[in-house]
């Protein structure tokens, strides 16, 4: 393991972090609030520990970073990303470092969980740069560098690979960099337009930036306590569970739809399957809510698709306290913080290509039991999926659970009780953010012990570097040579 690689990398990651605590400060300077000294201090901080970090281990020439190598500077990258992410809000007034690192670490892996109470109450500067660690967690601070930085050549797609959500990378352009660059193109462009089609309904440019960036980021920061319910807009939701949708789709698949290729997304299975899923479950949680919950079709529709799109995307945006509805939506509601979007979005959980191979799997092995000699091959589309790729995904699927169990079982001992502590556990290692009980879509996460915040903390960055690259570090093979 060559450390000094592995320091200069992430210095160069914290540099662009610090950089991007400009834009928040802007704001707080333009509305003359309270997060001005505090940004300001976390954005020196920041940027003295980057730059310092860049010239103090300097990279050989070329810069070529292997598998192992690629996997520790995401999660080191990933977890100093959070650690001084957290400086403003420890700067800004929260209560706690325990609260600071955890808003930060839910911001930037897109989970949108957190302890604020009154987030009204917050300066608008601290609200940009919560909402910001989504955006930029989103489609991913590592994929950002490897598109800003070209110096990074071969060893760009080692992060890449271990970066990305989902069983496998997509490389759009023979150059990884291209790949990176045409990705983040994609997503700028739909927060872009986000940020107009919030700004004709009853939003101004703040909360339209701030909620743009929480949709398109599948994040669920709000600017307003009671989060999308405030604005009680039917176009505002219709435009959000639109645009969680999109977030929640291979952003490989968009590319190649504005590259004028739109029958592309509807051939590939794992699209097919995000879409047909969400729509039986839509219309069941609005079968369900109709007459218990809201008179109306219209309506029962309309909180109904919004509530499913906000949690199978791992958005967390929220337009009704589900709550209150019937068992039925609620277990809907449950089934979508482990099923996820798809792989290459910006979404969490477990990802529909995943379940669609595991399905798939386990009707080959019923199908051999009854014909022992019969060859059937597992396909994802046309194409052959490898043994090697079926065990991996095997693996992380009984890896998933067995954490979601164990950090259950953990918060239950710091008192929480079981309701909570395993829709709060599956919420932040899903990458969602409400969950059930005492962390529902009404409620926040202030009440967990602190011990338990940093263990939801660390599923939280399980569930957004997809468990294997966070985990193989704890495995003493790892480290020998």
């Amino acid at each position: 393991m060559r450390w000094p690689i592995a320091l200069h990398v992430t210095g160069l990651i914290l540099l662009c972090v610090g950089l991007c605590m400009f834009f928040p400060l802007a704001c707080g300077w333009y509305y003359d609030d309270a997060s001005v000294a505090p940004l300001f201090l976390s954005l020196c901080v920041t940027v003295l520990t980057g730059v310092l970090l860049m010239l103090g281990f300097r990279r050989p020439k070329p810069l070529v970073i292997n598998h192992r190598e690629g996997m520790v500077i995401v999660a080191l990258a990933w977890a100093a990303c959070a650690l001084f992410g957290a400086l403003p809000f420890a700067l800004g007034g929260f209560a706690s470092f325990t609260d600071a690192f955890f808003e930060s670490m839910s911001g930037f892996t897109t989970t949108g969980a957190s302890i604020l109470t009154d987030v009204e109450a917050q300066p608008k500067g601290l609200l940009l740069w919560r909402s910001l660690t989504h955006w930029l967690g989103g489609m991913g601070i590592i994929v950002l560098t490897i598109a800003i930085l070209p110096f990074l050549g071969v060893g760009g797609m080692q992060l890449y690979k271990a970066e990305v959500p989902g069983p496998v990378a997509d490389k759009l352009q023979p150059r990884i960099k291209d790949t990176a660059m045409s990705l983040w193109k994609v997503y700028v462009l739909f927060t872009v337009a986000l940020v107009v089609l919030l700004m004709l309904g009853d939003m101004d440019l703040f909360e339209s930036v701030c909620h743009a960036f929480g949709a398109m980021a599948t994040g669920g920061f709000s600017t307003r306590n009671a989060s999308i319910a405030a604005y009680d807009s039917a176009y505002i939701d219709g435009v959000i569970t639109f645009f969680m949708l999109l977030a929640g789709v291979n952003f490989a698949l968009h590319f190649q739809l504005l590259r004028g290729r739109p029958l592309t997304m509807w051939r590939n299975p794992e699209f097919r399957f995000f879409v047909l899923l969400f729509l039986a479950l839509t219309a069941v949680v609005t079968i369900s809510v109709h007459g218990s919950s809201y008179p109306s079709w219209a309506d029962a529709l309309r909180f109904g698709s919004f509530q499913v799109a906000s949690i199978i995307s791992t958005t967390g945006y929220a337009t009704a306290d589900y709550e209150l509805w019937l068992p039925l939506p609620q277990g809907v509601l449950l089934l979508c913080m482990f099923v996820g979007g798809c792989a290459g979005s910006t979404s969490g959980g477990i990802k529909c290509m995943r379940i669609m191979l595991l399905f798939k799997h386990a009707y080959r092995e019923l199908f051999r039991l009854v014909h022992p000699r019969a060859v059937l091959p597992v396909k994802f589309g046309p194409k052959l999926v490898r043994d090697e790729v079926l065990n991996s995904i095997w693996g992380f699927f009984v890896l998933f659970m067995l954490l979601f169990v164990l950090s259950g079982l953990a918060l239950a001992a710091l008192g929480v009780d079981l309701l909570t502590a395993f829709t709060a556990v599956a919420a932040c290692i899903g990458n969602i953010g409400p969950g059930l009980g005492e962390v529902g879509p009404v409620d926040n996460y202030a009440g967990i012990p602190a011990l338990g915040k940093w263990v939801l903390s660390f599923c939280m960055l399980l569930g957004r570097l997809e468990i294997y690259t966070v985990l193989v570090l704890f495995v003493p093979e790892f480290w020998r040579k």
